[in-house]
Protein backbone atom coordinates (compact mmCIF):
# COMPACT_ATOMS: atom_id res chain seq x y z
CA UNK A 1 0.00 0.00 0.00
CA UNK A 2 1.13 3.27 -1.10
CA UNK A 3 0.70 6.59 0.50
CA UNK A 4 0.16 9.71 -1.64
CA UNK A 5 2.68 12.35 -0.60
CA UNK A 6 2.43 14.66 -3.54
CA UNK A 7 1.19 18.17 -2.55
CA UNK A 8 -2.45 18.77 -3.17
CA UNK A 9 -3.51 22.15 -4.43
CA UNK A 10 -6.12 23.88 -1.94
CA UNK A 11 -9.33 23.86 -3.85
CA UNK A 12 -10.07 27.31 -4.96
CA UNK A 13 -12.04 29.66 -2.54
CA UNK A 14 -14.44 32.35 -3.49
CA UNK A 15 -12.88 36.53 -2.27
CA UNK A 16 -15.30 37.53 -0.07
CA UNK A 17 -16.13 41.18 -0.88
CA UNK A 18 -16.05 43.45 2.07
CA UNK A 19 -19.34 44.51 3.78
CA UNK A 20 -20.67 48.07 2.37
CA UNK A 21 -20.85 50.60 4.91
CA UNK A 22 -24.11 51.09 6.10
CA UNK A 23 -25.11 54.59 5.95
CA UNK A 24 -27.44 55.39 8.87
CA UNK A 25 -30.09 58.11 9.06
CA UNK A 26 -28.05 60.66 11.63
CA UNK A 27 -25.51 60.86 8.36
CA UNK A 28 -27.57 61.41 5.64
CA UNK A 29 -29.46 63.77 7.51
CA UNK A 30 -26.38 65.77 8.62
CA UNK A 31 -24.87 65.39 5.31
CA UNK A 32 -28.32 67.10 4.06
CA UNK A 33 -28.44 70.21 6.12
CA UNK A 34 -24.79 70.69 5.01
CA UNK A 35 -25.67 70.49 1.89
CA UNK A 36 -28.45 72.91 2.37
CA UNK A 37 -26.90 75.42 4.61
CA UNK A 38 -24.24 75.02 1.58
CA UNK A 39 -26.89 76.14 -1.03
CA UNK A 40 -28.69 78.53 0.93
CA UNK A 41 -25.50 80.27 1.69
CA UNK A 42 -24.71 80.82 -2.59
CA UNK A 43 -28.78 81.68 -2.89
CA UNK A 44 -28.19 84.20 -0.19
CA UNK A 45 -25.11 85.97 -1.67
CA UNK A 46 -26.42 85.77 -5.22
CA UNK A 47 -29.55 87.73 -3.81
CA UNK A 48 -27.40 90.10 -2.07
CA UNK A 49 -25.57 90.75 -5.31
CA UNK A 50 -29.11 90.98 -7.23
CA UNK A 51 -29.80 93.62 -5.04
CA UNK A 52 -27.29 95.69 -5.22
CA UNK A 53 -26.87 95.43 -8.84
CA UNK A 54 -30.64 96.12 -9.44
CA UNK A 55 -30.71 99.15 -7.14
CA UNK A 56 -27.45 100.49 -7.95
CA UNK A 57 -28.48 100.38 -12.01
CA UNK A 58 -30.08 103.42 -12.41
CA UNK A 59 -27.37 105.26 -10.74
CA UNK A 60 -24.89 103.65 -13.13
CA UNK A 61 -26.55 105.27 -16.31
CA UNK A 62 -27.80 108.18 -14.68
CA UNK A 63 -26.63 111.54 -16.30
CA UNK A 64 -23.32 113.09 -14.15
CA UNK A 65 -25.41 115.89 -13.00
CA UNK A 66 -27.98 113.92 -10.99
CA UNK A 67 -25.59 112.42 -8.80
CA UNK A 68 -24.75 114.08 -5.47
CA UNK A 69 -22.34 116.64 -6.08
CA UNK A 70 -22.59 117.03 -9.76
CA UNK A 71 -19.43 115.83 -10.80
CA UNK A 72 -20.95 111.58 -11.52
CA UNK A 73 -20.69 108.61 -10.23
CA UNK A 74 -17.08 108.31 -10.21
CA UNK A 75 -16.01 111.29 -8.77
CA UNK A 76 -18.45 110.51 -5.95
CA UNK A 77 -17.30 107.18 -5.36
CA UNK A 78 -13.56 107.84 -5.91
CA UNK A 79 -12.96 109.63 -2.47
CA UNK A 80 -15.01 106.73 -0.63
CA UNK A 81 -13.26 103.89 -2.13
CA UNK A 82 -9.93 105.67 -0.60
CA UNK A 83 -10.90 106.70 2.56
CA UNK A 84 -12.18 103.03 2.76
CA UNK A 85 -8.66 101.50 1.58
CA UNK A 86 -6.90 104.17 3.96
CA UNK A 87 -8.32 103.67 7.07
CA UNK A 88 -8.32 99.76 6.44
CA UNK A 89 -4.73 99.23 5.63
CA UNK A 90 -3.55 101.59 8.60
CA UNK A 91 -5.61 100.02 10.13
CA UNK A 92 -4.03 96.60 8.88
CA UNK A 93 -0.50 97.33 9.76
CA UNK A 94 -0.77 98.76 13.44
CA UNK A 95 -3.05 95.42 14.16
CA UNK A 96 -1.25 92.66 12.65
CA UNK A 97 2.41 92.91 14.26
CA UNK A 98 0.56 93.19 17.16
CA UNK A 99 -1.33 90.33 16.94
CA UNK A 100 1.10 88.06 15.90
CA UNK A 101 3.02 89.63 18.93
CA UNK A 102 0.85 88.93 21.59
CA UNK A 103 -0.35 85.75 20.11
CA UNK A 104 3.49 84.26 20.21
CA UNK A 105 3.73 85.39 23.77
CA UNK A 106 0.64 83.81 25.05
CA UNK A 107 1.49 80.79 23.12
CA UNK A 108 5.19 80.70 23.91
CA UNK A 109 6.52 83.09 26.60
CA UNK A 110 3.63 83.38 29.25
CA UNK A 111 3.42 81.20 32.08
CA UNK A 112 0.18 78.94 31.61
CA UNK A 113 -2.32 81.08 34.38
CA UNK A 114 -1.63 84.17 33.06
CA UNK A 115 -1.60 82.74 29.24
CA UNK A 116 -5.34 82.02 29.43
CA UNK A 117 -5.99 85.24 31.62
CA UNK A 118 -4.80 87.39 28.61
CA UNK A 119 -6.19 85.11 25.96
CA UNK A 120 -9.61 85.91 27.66
CA UNK A 121 -9.04 89.34 27.75
CA UNK A 122 -8.10 89.77 24.11
CA UNK A 123 -11.69 87.56 22.77
CA UNK A 124 -13.43 89.51 25.05
CA UNK A 125 -12.50 92.97 22.95
CA UNK A 126 -14.22 91.00 20.22
CA UNK A 127 -17.70 91.51 22.16
CA UNK A 128 -17.43 95.13 22.68
CA UNK A 129 -20.19 96.98 20.50
CA UNK A 130 -18.33 99.22 17.83
CA UNK A 131 -20.46 102.22 19.26
CA UNK A 132 -18.41 102.14 22.26
CA UNK A 133 -14.64 101.72 20.38
CA UNK A 134 -15.73 104.57 18.77
CA UNK A 135 -16.93 106.89 21.59
CA UNK A 136 -13.89 106.03 22.99
CA UNK A 137 -11.55 107.23 20.19
CA UNK A 138 -13.56 109.89 19.90
CA UNK A 139 -13.56 111.10 23.77
CA UNK A 140 -10.28 109.26 25.23
CA UNK A 141 -8.31 108.67 21.60
CA UNK A 142 -8.55 112.09 19.91
CA UNK A 143 -8.16 114.64 22.50
CA UNK A 144 -5.27 112.41 23.36
CA UNK A 145 -3.37 112.60 19.98
CA UNK A 146 -3.31 116.18 19.26
CA UNK A 147 0.13 116.50 21.42
CA UNK A 148 1.18 113.67 19.27
CA UNK A 149 0.13 114.37 15.72
CA UNK A 150 2.01 118.25 16.25
CA UNK A 151 5.23 116.58 17.16
CA UNK A 152 4.74 114.57 14.12
CA UNK A 153 4.12 117.54 12.34
CA UNK A 154 6.84 120.00 13.19
CA UNK A 155 9.77 117.04 12.67
CA UNK A 156 8.48 115.27 9.80
CA UNK A 157 5.97 117.53 8.07
CA UNK A 158 8.16 117.41 5.21
CA UNK A 159 6.43 113.85 5.19
CA UNK A 160 2.97 114.28 2.88
CA UNK A 161 1.30 111.92 5.37
CA UNK A 162 2.19 114.60 8.58
CA UNK A 163 2.12 117.62 6.39
CA UNK A 164 -0.45 119.33 9.07
CA UNK A 165 -2.42 121.53 9.77
CA UNK A 166 -3.06 119.22 12.55
CA UNK A 167 -6.38 118.99 13.79
CA UNK A 168 -7.22 120.25 16.85
CA UNK A 169 -9.52 118.37 18.52
CA UNK A 170 -8.13 114.47 16.73
CA UNK A 171 -10.83 113.98 14.76
CA UNK A 172 -8.31 112.28 12.13
CA UNK A 173 -8.03 109.34 9.75
CA UNK A 174 -4.76 108.35 11.71
CA UNK A 175 -7.13 108.05 14.72
CA UNK A 176 -9.67 106.27 12.92
CA UNK A 177 -7.04 103.80 12.07
CA UNK A 178 -5.85 103.42 15.30
CA UNK A 179 -9.32 102.29 16.74
CA UNK A 180 -9.85 100.33 13.45
CA UNK A 181 -6.83 98.44 14.55
CA UNK A 182 -8.18 97.92 17.97
CA UNK A 183 -11.44 96.56 16.81
CA UNK A 184 -9.36 93.68 14.48
CA UNK A 185 -6.70 92.77 17.11
CA UNK A 186 -8.67 89.88 18.80
CA UNK A 187 -9.77 88.54 15.45
CA UNK A 188 -5.97 88.14 13.88
CA UNK A 189 -5.14 87.20 18.00
CA UNK A 190 -6.64 84.39 17.97
CA UNK A 191 -6.54 82.99 14.29
CA UNK A 192 -2.63 83.43 14.84
CA UNK A 193 -2.60 81.76 18.46
CA UNK A 194 -4.80 78.80 17.25
CA UNK A 195 -2.46 78.26 14.11
CA UNK A 196 0.99 78.61 16.71
CA UNK A 197 -0.53 76.38 18.99
CA UNK A 198 -0.83 73.59 16.14
CA UNK A 199 2.45 73.44 15.58
CA UNK A 200 4.13 69.63 15.69
CA UNK A 201 6.20 69.69 19.08
CA UNK A 202 8.88 67.39 17.08
CA UNK A 203 9.60 70.65 15.23
CA UNK A 204 10.02 72.47 17.84
CA UNK A 205 11.92 70.73 19.81
CA UNK A 206 14.21 69.22 17.18
CA UNK A 207 15.06 73.17 16.95
CA UNK A 208 15.77 73.73 20.50
CA UNK A 209 17.95 70.17 20.43
CA UNK A 210 20.18 71.74 17.80
CA UNK A 211 20.82 74.60 20.19
CA UNK A 212 18.20 77.18 18.61
CA UNK A 213 17.02 79.74 21.03
CA UNK A 214 13.81 80.47 21.79
CA UNK A 215 13.32 83.20 19.61
CA UNK A 216 15.46 81.06 16.31
CA UNK A 217 12.58 78.27 17.30
CA UNK A 218 9.99 80.43 16.59
CA UNK A 219 10.91 81.76 14.08
CA UNK A 220 12.22 78.80 12.11
CA UNK A 221 10.00 76.17 13.22
CA UNK A 222 6.68 78.22 14.43
CA UNK A 223 5.99 81.21 11.99
CA UNK A 224 6.62 79.33 8.84
CA UNK A 225 3.83 77.07 9.76
CA UNK A 226 1.59 79.57 10.90
CA UNK A 227 2.27 81.68 8.21
CA UNK A 228 -0.82 80.70 5.93
CA UNK A 229 -2.64 81.79 9.18
CA UNK A 230 -1.53 84.51 9.73
CA UNK A 231 -2.92 85.85 6.36
CA UNK A 232 -6.08 84.47 6.73
CA UNK A 233 -6.31 86.26 10.16
CA UNK A 234 -5.29 89.30 8.78
CA UNK A 235 -7.59 88.99 5.50
CA UNK A 236 -10.84 88.98 8.22
CA UNK A 237 -9.27 91.82 10.32
CA UNK A 238 -9.13 93.79 6.96
CA UNK A 239 -12.56 92.65 6.03
CA UNK A 240 -13.71 93.84 9.52
CA UNK A 241 -11.81 97.23 9.28
CA UNK A 242 -13.51 97.47 5.53
CA UNK A 243 -17.16 97.78 6.48
CA UNK A 244 -16.98 99.24 10.22
CA UNK A 245 -19.58 101.92 10.14
CA UNK A 246 -20.20 103.26 13.49
CA UNK A 247 -16.90 103.87 15.09
CA UNK A 248 -15.57 105.40 11.98
CA UNK A 249 -18.50 107.80 11.49
CA UNK A 250 -18.32 108.84 15.25
CA UNK A 251 -14.40 109.37 15.56
CA UNK A 252 -13.68 110.77 11.65
CA UNK A 253 -13.88 114.25 10.71
CA UNK A 254 -15.12 114.22 6.60
CA UNK A 255 -14.14 116.66 4.05
CA UNK A 256 -14.84 114.62 0.95
CA UNK A 257 -11.52 115.05 -0.77
CA UNK A 258 -9.05 112.65 -1.44
CA UNK A 259 -5.69 113.43 0.68
CA UNK A 260 -2.87 111.04 2.57
CA UNK A 261 -2.33 113.28 4.58
CA UNK A 262 -3.27 111.55 8.26
CA UNK A 263 -3.33 114.22 11.09
CA UNK A 264 -5.27 117.05 9.29
CA UNK A 265 -9.28 118.17 10.00
CA UNK A 266 -9.95 117.14 6.06
CA UNK A 267 -10.43 113.48 5.22
CA UNK A 268 -11.99 111.13 2.58
CA UNK A 269 -14.81 109.42 3.93
CA UNK A 270 -15.11 106.12 4.17
CA UNK A 271 -18.16 103.71 2.31
CA UNK A 272 -19.77 102.16 5.33
CA UNK A 273 -19.78 105.22 7.50
CA UNK A 274 -20.62 107.79 4.34
CA UNK A 275 -23.64 105.26 3.59
CA UNK A 276 -24.93 105.60 7.35
CA UNK A 277 -24.42 109.29 7.62
CA UNK A 278 -26.38 110.08 4.01
CA UNK A 279 -29.03 107.02 3.91
CA UNK A 280 -31.72 108.57 6.40
CA UNK A 281 -32.37 112.05 4.15
CA UNK A 282 -31.83 110.59 0.83
CA UNK A 283 -34.42 110.17 -1.32
CA UNK A 284 -34.92 108.98 -5.36
CA UNK A 285 -31.53 109.01 -7.21
CA UNK A 286 -29.01 109.92 -3.76
CA UNK A 287 -30.62 106.33 -2.67
CA UNK A 288 -29.30 104.56 -5.84
CA UNK A 289 -25.95 106.31 -5.35
CA UNK A 290 -25.54 105.12 -2.20
CA UNK A 291 -26.50 101.96 -2.99
CA UNK A 292 -24.13 101.90 -5.88
CA UNK A 293 -21.40 102.49 -3.36
CA UNK A 294 -22.37 99.94 -1.18
CA UNK A 295 -22.25 97.39 -4.31
CA UNK A 296 -18.66 98.91 -4.98
CA UNK A 297 -17.88 98.04 -0.97
CA UNK A 298 -19.20 94.09 -1.70
CA UNK A 299 -17.03 93.67 -4.67
CA UNK A 300 -14.03 94.83 -2.87
CA UNK A 301 -14.47 93.26 0.09
CA UNK A 302 -15.03 89.91 -2.43
CA UNK A 303 -11.63 90.49 -4.02
CA UNK A 304 -10.13 90.64 -0.81
CA UNK A 305 -11.37 87.06 0.25
CA UNK A 306 -10.83 86.09 -3.15
CA UNK A 307 -6.87 86.94 -2.52
CA UNK A 308 -6.10 85.86 0.78
CA UNK A 309 -7.99 82.25 -0.68
CA UNK A 310 -5.42 82.52 -3.64
CA UNK A 311 -2.17 83.82 -1.23
CA UNK A 312 -3.44 80.41 1.18
CA UNK A 313 -3.43 77.79 -1.09
CA UNK A 314 -0.32 78.95 -2.86
CA UNK A 315 1.43 77.91 0.60
CA UNK A 316 -0.50 74.94 0.91
CA UNK A 317 2.53 72.67 0.07
CA UNK A 318 4.00 73.14 3.55
CA UNK A 319 1.81 71.19 6.11
CA UNK A 320 4.29 71.06 9.12
CA UNK A 321 4.30 67.21 8.79
CA UNK A 322 6.59 67.42 5.49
Amino acid sequence: MTTDTSPRLNPPTESVQPPKPVIQRGDRIFSGAATAAGVLILVVLAGVAAFLVIQAAPALVAPAETIPGGNGLVAYIGPLIFGTLLAAIIALIVATPLAVSVALFITHYAPRRFAQTLGYLIDLLAAVPSIVFGLWGVAVLAPASVGPTTWLQENLGFIPLFAGPVSTTGATMLVAGLVLAVMILPIITAVSREVFLQTPTLHEEAALALGATRWEMIRMAVLPFGRSGIISGAMLGLGRALGETMAVAIVLSVSGGITVNLISSGNPPTIAANIALEFPESTGIEVNTLIASGLVLFLITLAVNSLARFIINRRREFSGAN
